[in-house]
């Protein structure tokens, strides 16, 4: 077949396979007829003697390679020799490779990927070192992306053309991060405590979240070229908070929902912010979300005191408000109308009371002072 280029082998294809034949044999075959296959993505069970076999044909040729290997199992000491990761090998002109249900205990034994430009790891136990051997094998990856993976407790990452990086880990959320890359431009790291990144000015999306542990240390260069900041987690520590929204001044889109702060087990609320110093120190945002604890801590007894008739929000155009609490309602019915008054290029206002805890007495109160908000500027308020 000399013009076909890619095959794709669907997970059940070979449920009902008849007259001796395997999976592997079905692959070979096709495999094996054509003539330059340049992409090749199987989902289908197969060994690692048949994964070796049709890369010993097609490996040359091979520019895109996407398995699902499968092979983590309940016996964690199972391997098969040589394993399907080593296998990998042969195809050393792989621009892309995408691996699902990965087992990475020991270094894979891979020569150097020089072409490869994506690597896509999802669903995998992996150790530390088996991690950063198979990174260093691939020195001129653009685009790296680690999706439910658990097994690592330190992870550095020292390829110098990363630009796209996005890791999710599972566990306790206790992994440290260390990233060396001078043109990384976007980052989204789930399941870490500790994340340093030692070159950013080329940084334009951030996104930092931890839904099992506590975000203790952010450790970034200036981020001058940030546009899109996330920051997510049941808690941080203040410093953490305070740092990163310190660095990231020139962020147009802000996106905030930290339960907690605090350094020890005891949850803790986020200390007051003063709402003028809060938005000079972030003259370009346009899009700001904001949930529960950021909100309340702009609408503390002393958060508008320094608010007078020069004071403008210039370029915020959309904001998004959680309410969790009706707690304190008068001073955030006050820092919601200093929002309308001061930000002149507000096109849309959200406010979200879904999950506001009802059982509280004011809650009717505070509803009411909401209603009245948003039909008082209903062409830009409106309530979810």
């Amino acid at each position: 077949m000399p013009y076909l280029r890619s095959l794709f082998f669907p997970r059940n294809l070979f449920d009902n396979l008849t007259n001796g034949d395997t999976p592997d044999d079905v692959v070979w075959r096709m495999v094996s007829s054509v003539v330059k296959l340049e992409e090749l993505v199987v989902y289908c069970p197969f060994s690692s003697s048949g994964l070796a076999l049709w890369l010993s044909m097609a490996g040359p040729s091979l520019r895109n390679l996407e398995l699902r290997l499968d092979n983590i199992t309940e016996h964690e000491t199972f391997t098969e020799i040589p394993s399907k990761l080593d296998c990998i090998r042969a195809a050393w002109n792989l621009e892309s490779l995408k691996l699902w249900g990965v087992l990475m205990i020991y270094s894979p034994k891979w020569d150097v990927f020089h072409r490869l430009k994506n690597l896509e790891i999802v669903g995998a136990r992996l150790e530390d070192h088996a991690l950063f051997d198979a990174l260093r094998a691939c020195p001129n990856l653009t685009n790296l992306l680690l999706l439910g993976c658990e097994g690592l407790r330190s992870i550095s990452i020292q390829n110098p053309h990363l630009e796209q990086c996005k890791l999710d880990f599972f566990g306790v959320g206790n992994c440290s991060l260390t990233i060396n890359s001078s043109k990384l431009e976007s980052l989204e790291v789930q399941g870490c405590s500790l994340i340093r990144v030692h070159e950013t000015r080329w940084l334009r999306h951030l996104s930092i979240a931890n839904n099992s542990g506590r975000v203790y240390v952010v450790d970034f260069g200036r981020l001058v070229a940030l546009e899109t900041l996330s920051i997510r987690g049941v808690q941080w520590s203040w410093d953490a908070i305070s740092k990163i929204l310190q660095m990231a001044s020139e962020v147009k889109q802000l996106y905030m929902k930290v339960e907690f702060t605090g350094d020890s087990e005891t949850l803790q609320p986020f200390p007051e912010i003063d709402f003028v110093d809060f938005f000079n120190s972030h003259p370009k945002l346009q899009t700001f979300d904001i949930h529960g604890a950021m909100f309340a801590a702009l609408c503390q007894k002393n958060s508008l005191k320094n608010v007078d008739s020069k004071f403008l929000i210039p370029c915020l155009e959309k904001v998004v408000v959680t309410v969790r609490s009706p707690l304190n309602a008068e001073q955030k019915m006050s820092t919601l109308d200093s929002l309308m008054k001061y930000a002149k290029n507000l096109k849309k206002m959200t406010i979200k009371i879904l999950q506001m805890k009802s059982s509280h007495s004011s809650a009717d109160d505070f509803f009411e002072d909401i209603c009245r908000f948003r039909y008082m500027n209903r062409k830009i308020v409106s309530i979810e």
